[in-house]
């Protein structure tokens, strides 16, 4: 399979000099999900965590497909840059709907949306394990079929902007300790206790009005030069531990950075060589991410839905155990199932049309070898039946 990529016109007759015209790309394989079909599937890879997948590079690509995953077991976390292959359309619109805002349009560079003028997807999955040359995945949001072009490893250091902002802030925390004249001859200057230390006076706030994403405290008010110099040793250990807390704390998906900056009076007379006064940085995203105009639907299992629920097996490493209840593929117990319904459906997988204007409250959709049927209240969705499936997904 080789895809086409056409550049229309540009401006720049330089790249169009270096570059054919046409961009021909080979996927280096072919996603096995727990997802067959766009139906339910997952607009994100973080509202259904326990869905599964497979990746198997392909021999056409390497002659020992093994090799070129050598290292990437070091990392847990993996970004698959994939095609959107069931468009069902090529052209796209300046500007889309997404589900998420009910019909409000945005640009289409605002949005995840999948169509796009090159149809190109990007998922951030969690690596699991490697064997041979298949990669297992989990959280992702990506349907049987899926042509992936490429893998990159997540690394926290180049990828996550809070990491690298934390790295930079402890590099230079180090750097003003290392160089203050009270730092070459600790004896002469005592480290004051706790009670001994002087706290700035507050001074005039300026208030921070974007919406910041996951910082941990960066807007941390300095000290003047004059206490750094007495307290460097304990402030530097402070730096240390509140680095070490914010790398290992669990949650980095919250913000964290809406208090107010306060600067003294004698800081801003200060000349800008000599001022510690650090800006607080932060990661913006618009308003609607966090508060969509739709909230997260209450997801409740009718008894017989439980019970039929109850009745797959666990996925078997080895392929079928030889029973006649039906098993999951990628699902590995009853409790992940009903959790990773929950996720798709909490979060609304209709489309906007279906949510405002169809009278049909029915929903069905396919999770791993379970056909799921349901409908949606006003504030709820119900799980009616879960059936195995008639026909098994082929694996690509």
């Amino acid at each position: 399979m080789i895809i086409k990529f056409f550049l229309l016109e540009s401006q720049n007759i330089d790249v169009l000099a270096s570059i054919s015209g046409i961009i021909q790309t080979t996927p280096i394989g072919f996603i096995s999900s727990c997802f067959a079909m766009k139906n339910g599937t997952p607009r994100q890879p973080t509202v259904c965590g326990p869905s599964r997948a497979e990746l198997r590079i392909q021999q056409n690509i390497f002659n020992n497909p093994q090799h070129a995953l050598l290292g990437l077991q070091q990392f847990s976390y993996v970004w698959i840059i994939f095609l959107f292959h069931k468009n069902g359309q090529l052209s796209c619109k300046a500007k889309v709907k997404p589900p998420r805002l009910n019909g409000q349009r945005v640009g289409v560079y605002s949005t995840r949306s999948p169509h796009r003028p090159n149809a190109l997807g990007l998922t951030l999955a969690k690596l699991d394990k490697i064997e041979s040359d298949t990669l297992y995945l989990s959280d992702i949001d990506m349907i049987a079929g899926t042509p992936v072009l490429d893998i990159k490893p997540y690394i926290p250091d180049y990828d996550c902007p809070d990491v690298r902002m934390s790295l930079e802030s402890q590099q230079t925390d180090s750097d003003q300790n290392i160089g203050a004249p009270g730092d070459l001859d600790t004896e002469k200057n005592p480290v004051k206790s706790d009670e001994d230390e002087e706290t700035d006076a507050p001074g005039n706030v300026t208030e921070i009005n974007a919406e910041v994403l996951p910082t941990k405290n960066c807007c941390k008010k300095e000290t003047s030069p004059l206490s750094t110099q007495v307290s460097a040793p304990k402030h530097l250990q402070n730096v240390l531990k509140e680095v070490e807390a914010f790398v290992t704390h669990i949650d980095t998906c919250q913000p964290s950075c809406e208090s107010k900056i306060q600067v003294s009076d004698s800081a801003k007379s200060k000349p800008a060589g000599l001022s510690t006064e650090r800006p607080c940085y932060g990661v913006e995203a618009a308003r609607w991410i966090r508060q969509p105009p739709i909230a997260s639907l209450d997801v409740r299992f009718t008894p017989r839905a439980e019970s039929q629920l109850a009745e797959f097996l666990p996925a078997h490493p080895s392929g079928a155990p030889g029973s006649d209840r039906p098993g999951f593929q990628f699902l590995r117990s009853t409790d992940e199932a009903a959790s990773a319904i929950r996720g798709i459906l909490s979060a609304d997988p209709r489309s906007v049309y279906r949510r405002t204007r169809c009278k049909d409250r029915l929903f069905f959709f396919t999770l791993d070898t379970a056909d799921v049927t349901c409908w949606f209240g006003e504030d709820f969705a119900e799980v009616l039946q879960v059936r195995p499936v008639q026909s098994h997904m082929k694996s690509y």
